[in-house]
């Protein structure tokens, strides 16, 4: 059975914990005596448990599968850790944590542990905490073994036919996500410039951002895939870690007067905004300036600059 906390559940059914807290205190399931929280006779009838962390001090934490409008637990789908996908993907837990955080499904939270994106959240997985360390992790429908995305990152290797023959269960059409039209632009503009690190970009300003983040020494990846579900790309991608729980994407605007450019421009921000995605914007002025301006917007999302 697994457990979550009071302020986890809140989240999971979608109101606020404060709220929560309210409405559990109506139920005669906890109440507040000192300045705490305390669960009630009733409370640990319903499945409450009270448990100890070393950081947080005593909190309340709740089965996962609980009914708050009768107290009874619901089952639920069957849910896997990365233990079992990376098993039957043939890769260790820790490999596809990190292939699975690539995909913005989770992110990493160096004292907190993983963390579930909205992204993750919509198609079935769940954020829980650990008894004993308090850390978080992510547990999955086992529809994730179809995810389209997560095959892709395997289709080398895996065999023709389908993984498994039932209904999969994922989908991600609840994310209304704005349609971009391509207008060849992949095609037209070749990537024929190649950067210090081996890139091939496709401009001269491009080339000069590669060649930047090269010479700091910032990891970086070219036209990375968003973590969403539309084809849609980024210019200039680099990964979460060193204390920064969201990776840092980077879109240069080059044709500030082309009408069909500006369109496509304008509903990419708009991405970037609705999934909370950390965006660097430059521009052609900017880059006259690259040291000082890209060093400082950086350094805005906690990227360290040597």
């Amino acid at each position: 059975m697994e457990y979550i906390s009071t302020s986890a559940l809140a989240n999971e059914i979608d109101i606020n914990a404060s709220e929560l807290f309210e409405k559990l205190k109506s139920l005669g399931w906890i109440e507040r005596k000192n300045d705490k929280w305390i669960l009630t006779n009733l409370g640990e009838q319903k499945g409450g448990q009270t448990r100890s962390n070393p950081k947080f001090g005593e909190y309340i934490v709740w089965p996962e599968n609980i009914s708050i409008s009768n107290g009874e637990q619901k089952d639920k789908a069957k849910l896997i850790n990365a233990t079992a996908i990376g098993k039957h993907f043939s890769i260790s837990s820790q490999r596809l944590n990190l292939i699975l955080s690539e995909l913005g499904l989770i992110e990493k939270d160096i004292a907190a542990g993983w963390e579930i994106t909205k992204l993750g959240k919509s198609i079935g997985g769940r954020q829980f905490e650990h008894e004993t360390s308090g850390a978080n992790y992510v547990l999955w429908p086992e529809g994730i073994l179809q995810y389209k995305r997560l095959l892709e990152v395997f289709k080398e290797s895996l065999p023709e036919q389908p993984i498994l023959q039932k209904e999969i269960h994922i989908s991600t059409s609840q994310i209304e996500t704005p349609t971009i039209n391509k207008d060849n632009f992949r095609e037209k503009f070749e990537a024929k410039h190649r950067t210090i690190d081996g890139h091939y970009v496709r401009s001269k300003a491009e080339m000069l951002i590669d060649n930047w983040l090269y010479q700091y020494g910032l990891i970086h990846a070219y036209e990375r895939k968003l973590p969403i579900d539309e084809d849609v790309y980024c210019d200039f991608y680099i990964p979460s870690g060193n204390g920064r729980p969201q990776a840092v994407y980077i879109e240069f605007w080059g044709l500030e007067n082309d009408p069909k450019y500006t369109a496509r421009k304008n509903k990419k921000i708009e991405i970037y905004k609705k999934e909370g995605l950390s965006l660097i914007e430059l521009t052609d002025a900017d880059l006259q300036n690259i040291d000082d301006i890209l060093a400082k917007k950086l350094r805005q999302f906690k990227v360290p600059i040597g």
